[in-house]
């Protein structure tokens, strides 16, 4: 906790010189970097097995028997929409409340309500009960975005930050690819009772939590905001631990950082500050962050949202057989931001960034042509689908890193969740509403239509990113977007 000092000097608005944001940056990759991939990183897994997860057991219940009288429409429909709502409202809400009150301990809060709201899913006996508590999960989940990449951003060094963010962004569809197979085990009534089976799935998500909880345990306040908050001892304090551990681990003695900061201290930034500073001083790199999220979200709708339809309607997949396609579309999800990461650092961001939404959309552009001659089979869509969404992915991942490196660090978590929210809730409700009416005709040319959609969109943010996007590899957070709190000569400029 602050002390009585440093609170007052927080509140009167001290000075203070550090270079404790330097040499955080000039860290080497260790073993304790891979601490905060594993506490911080792993969420995203479980966020892509609970959206995967409750996708593919909404048949088993709505079937008789299933211990919750439900449809199937109720499940994929009013549910998918609560958890949405759920993530917009919670990550606005948690991200405020994590640039006001630190990082850390709102990461654990998330995380807690996540893990309440999932277990009391697992003992659901009313559609009512089941509803509220996929809107805390969402809620919970909402919250986790916020605090967790500005945290990640904040102790991950400048040299790794891109493809660290990337992979662990795109971790979510190992949790896809887990929650799809976990499924298949788990509806399998020759191995769990009808009413067990669905229950024991969100049971899995609160142990996998759990766990994720314990190891949080061991990652600290960010020192970056405790510098800004009038706690610059204890700054000091977790980056000489951090010094030591490291040190002790190479054998060798560290470079000497580059670079210093001058900052005054404030315990709070107000609504009108974090506004004017995305809306005015920095509105270009809303539009970038407007136009990345929105792009990919309507991409993505375009092909997952009816993808077992499209494969049943269209190639007679029968409906239990659809999530083996899934699985394959999710691991060529996963390998984009793994395999792509690095060149986010080495090539840059402003090439990277609009070559893989462009270029996803043009594959996706060509996917369309290709479905509307009808020259395509259920095996060679997919594998169309695994082309377009490898870039996709690594795309999509991106938005997420932009938006939580390009605004100063008083609104970073407030930034993510602004930005998130208005990606999941235009994702989430507008592109179903849209892609639901086209995929569901059973028509070619209104499938077509949808891909041409999706496609249109992530070009356009692609060729926004060409304009816009800022060349933030390798460079320190504070140089990309100036603190607010900063003493003037910053190197960073409004809307550079």
């Amino acid at each position: 906790m602050a002390t009585g000092a440093s609170a007052d000097a927080a509140r009167d608005g001290r000075t203070i010189t550090t270079r404790v944001p330097a040499r955080l940056d000039r860290l080497p990759w260790s073993r304790w970097h891979w601490t905060i991939v594993i506490g911080l990183g792993t969420v995203w897994i479980l966020d892509g097995l609970e959206v995967t997860v409750v996708g593919n057991i909404a048949s088993r219940l709505s079937e008789p028997g299933s211990g919750l009288a439900i449809s199937s429409a109720q499940v994929t429909g009013t549910a998918a929409a609560l958890y949405v709502a759920g993530a917009c409202v919670g990550a606005l809400f948690w991200g405020r409340l994590t640039d006001r009150h630190g990082r850390r301990k709102l990461f654990m809060v998330t995380l807690a309500v996540y893990l309440a709201a999932t277990a009391l899913t697992s003992i659901s006996f009313a559609p009512w009960w089941f509803f509220t508590f996929r809107f805390l999960t969402g809620f919970g989940i909402g919250g986790e975005y916020a605090a967790i990449n500005s945290a990640i951003d904040e102790l991950i060094p400048a040299h790794h930050r891109g493809r660290v963010d990337l992979i662990i962004n795109g971790s979510f569809w190992v949790g896809a690819v887990g929650g799809s197979l976990l499924s298949i085990v788990a509806l399998n009534t020759d191995l769990l009772p009808k009413d067990v089976g669905w229950r024991l799935t969100f049971a899995l998500g609160v142990v996998l939590g759990l766990v994720i909880l314990l190891v949080r345990r061991n990652v600290p306040e960010s020192p970056r905001w405790l510098l800004i908050h009038g706690r610059e001892r204890e700054a000091e304090e977790i980056v000489a631990s951090i010094e030591r551990r490291v040190t002790a681990e190479k054998g060798t003695s560290l470079p000497e950082p580059a670079g210093e900061l001058v900052i005054h201290q404030r315990r709070s930034i107000t609504f009108t500050e974090i506004a004017r500073t995305l809306f005015h001083d920095y509105r270009r790199r809303s539009v970038l962050g407007f136009s990345l999220f929105i792009g990919q979200a309507f991409l993505y709708n375009a092909i997952t949202f009816g993808f077992g339809a499209i494969l049943t309607a269209f190639f007679d997949v029968p409906t239990g057989d659809t999530g083996y396609y899934f699985v394959v579309i999710a691991v060529g999800n996963f390998l984009g931001p793994l395999l792509l990461g690095k060149l986010f650092d080495t090539v840059g961001r402003r090439v990277m960034i609009s070559s893989t939404y462009i270029l996803s959309g043009l594959l996706l552009f060509l996917t369309a042509w290709l479905f509307d001659r009808g020259v395509l089979t259920a095996g060679t869509l997919t594998a169309c689908w695994c082309a377009v969404l490898f870039f996709a992915s690594a795309g999509a991942s991106s938005a997420y890193l932009t938006v939580s490196e390009i605004f100063p660090m008083e609104t970073r978590a407030m930034s993510i969740a602004f930005f998130y929210a208005l990606g999941t809730a235009a994702g989430g409700i507008s592109g179903p509403l849209l892609f639901a009416d086209l995929t569901g005709t059973g028509k070619v040319s209104d499938t077509v239509l949808a891909f041409r959609i999706g496609a249109g969109l992530m070009c356009a943010a692609g060729l926004v990113a060409a304009a816009l996007a800022v060349n933030a590899e390798r460079r320190p957070l504070e140089e990309i977007a100036t603190p607010l709190t900063a003493a003037p000569g910053g190197a960073a400029k409004a809307d550079a």
